[in-house]
C-alpha cells in the first residue's frame, strides 16, 4: 500500500468533552497506560501523568520542553491521599488539616516531605513533594478514575503562557498531546498558590490563586522566603516563564511608551482608566487588553492568561503591561507578569 501523508487533521489532537463518562474512561486508561493527557482545573489546563510512574512523568517533561529541574505539583482527589504520598509526621502536622478543611478543593498546593513512593523525577531530587486537590469537577473524576494521583505542570510549552482553555492546549502542544479533556474555561485562570510546611515552616513558595491573606488567617504568619530558596523548592518558579511570543515591558499608566517604525504594539492595561491614560499619552496600540475594567485583582487574575493568549494571537511585535496593585491575587498577577518580562530581548 502506498504511503499517504497524514493530514493536518491527522495530526491535531483530539478534544473530548469532559463531561462525557466515555472521554473520562479512555483518558484514565490512557493514564494507566503511561500516557500524557491533557485536562481541565480550576486554575490552568494541566498536561498530567501517572505520578507514581516515573516513565510517564518523563513523558510529561518531554512534550513540554520542562527543564528536569523543575518539580510538578501531585493532584488528588481526597484530602486522606496525602497519607500515602508525604511523611507521617507532616501529614499529622494540623495546619494542614486545618488549610484543608478551609480551601481543598480549591487553588492551594502544599509542599511536604514525600514518601519514597514518589519518584525522583517528581520532585526534581527534593526529599519535598507538591500536592493539592484541585476544585474541578471533571479533573477529580479523572483522577478517581484513573485510580492513581496524577502529576501534572501547565499544559503549554514550557515558559510559554499557561492554557485556561482546551483550545489553548491544542495550539501550543499540537500532535505532542494525543487526548484534550474539554472542561471549559478555568474559573480561577493562574495557578494555584504553593505553600512549604514541611519540618514545621509556613514559608510562602509561590503567590497564586488563593491569597496570602486568606491563608494567614487560617494558621497565622507565613514568611516570605528568598527568591533563590523559594525558586528551588516550588514548581513553577523559572526566573522566565509565563511568557507569550513577543516581549513584555512593564510600565505603568503615566509612562509614555511609544512604537516604534513600523512596530505593531499591544497593551495590557490593568483598568479601563489606566487603559484611557496609557492610550492617550502613548501608543499607538495595535491590540488592547483590559484585566479588570474596575481593577479588580480577582477579576484580573482569571483574565491574565486570556489576555496573554489574546495579545500573542494579535500578532503584536512588543506588549506593554501595566501593573496591578499588589494586594490579594494582585500579588499573583504581578509574579506572572514579572516572570514573563524576563524573556524581554533589547
Amino acid at each position: 500500500m502506498p504511503f499517504v501523508p497524514p493530514t493536518a487533521d491527522d495530526l491535531a489532537p483530539r478534544i473530548l468533552p469532559g463531561d462525557d463518562p466515555a472521554t473520562i474512561d479512555e483518558a484514565a486508561a490512557r493514564l494507566r497506560a503511561g500516557e500524557a493527557v491533557a485536562f481541565p482545573t480550576e486554575t490552568v489546563y494541566g498536561l498530567g501523568a501517572n505520578a507514581l510512574d516515573p516513565v510517564a512523568v518523563a513523558r510529561v517533561f518531554e512534550v513540554k520542553g520542562r527543564p528536569s529541574f523543575d518539580p510538578l505539583i501531585v493532584h488528588v482527589a481526597a484530602a486522606g491521599a496525602i497519607d500515602a504520598l508525604v511523611v507521617p509526621e507532616d501529614a499529622a502536622d494540623p495546619r494542614v488539616a486545618t488549610l484543608q478543611r478551609a480551601f481543598w478543593p480549591g487553588p492551594l498546593t502544599l509542599v511536604l516531605r514525600k514518601r519514597a513512593v514518589i519518584p525522583g523525577i517528581v520532585t526534581a531530587g527534593l526529599d519535598t513533594v507538591a500536592v493539592r486537590m484541585p476544585d474541578h469537577p471533571v479533573a477529580l473524576a479523572l483522577i478517581r478514575a484513573a485510580g492513581t494521583p496524577i502529576a501534572a505542570p501547565s499544559a503549554n510549552p514550557f515558559g510559554r503562557v499557561s492554557p485556561t482553555r482546551a483550545e489553548h492546549v491544542a495550539r501550543q502542544l499540537g500532535d505532542r498531546v494525543g487526548l484534550i479533556v474539554d472542561g471549559g474555561p478555568c474559573r480561577v485562570g493562574v495557578e494555584s498558590t504553593v505553600l512549604l510546611l514541611a519540618e514545621g515552616r509556613a514559608a510562602l513558595l509561590r503567590p497564586g490563586g488563593l491569597s496570602l491573606e486568606a491563608l494567614e488567617s487560617e494558621i497565622g504568619a507565613i514568611e516570605i522566603p528568598a527568591e533563590r530558596e523559594a525558586r528551588s523548592l516550588s514548581p513553577g518558579r523559572a526566573g522566565s516563564h509565563y511568557a507569550p511570543r513577543p516581549p513584555i515591558v512593564l510600565a505603568a499608566p503615566h509612562e509614555p511608551v511609544q512604537s516604534r517604525p513600523g512596530e505593531r504594539l499591544g497593551l495590557l492595561a490593568a483598568s479601563d482608566a489606566a487603559s484611557t491614560l496609557a492610550q492617550r499619552l502613548g501608543g499607538p496600540f495595535t491590540a488592547v487588553e483590559v484585566l479588570a475594567a474596575d481593577g479588580d485583582p480577582v477579576v484580573s487574575a482569571a483574565n491574565l492568561f486570556d489576555a496573554l493568549h489574546r495579545l500573542d494571537e494579535a500578532g503584536v511585535d512588543r506588549i506593554i503591561a501595566q501593573p496591578v496593585a499588589e494586594a490579594g491575587l494582585g500579588r499573583a498577577v504581578m509574579d506572572r507578569l514579572r516572570r514573563a518580562a524576563a524573556t524581554i530581548r533589547q
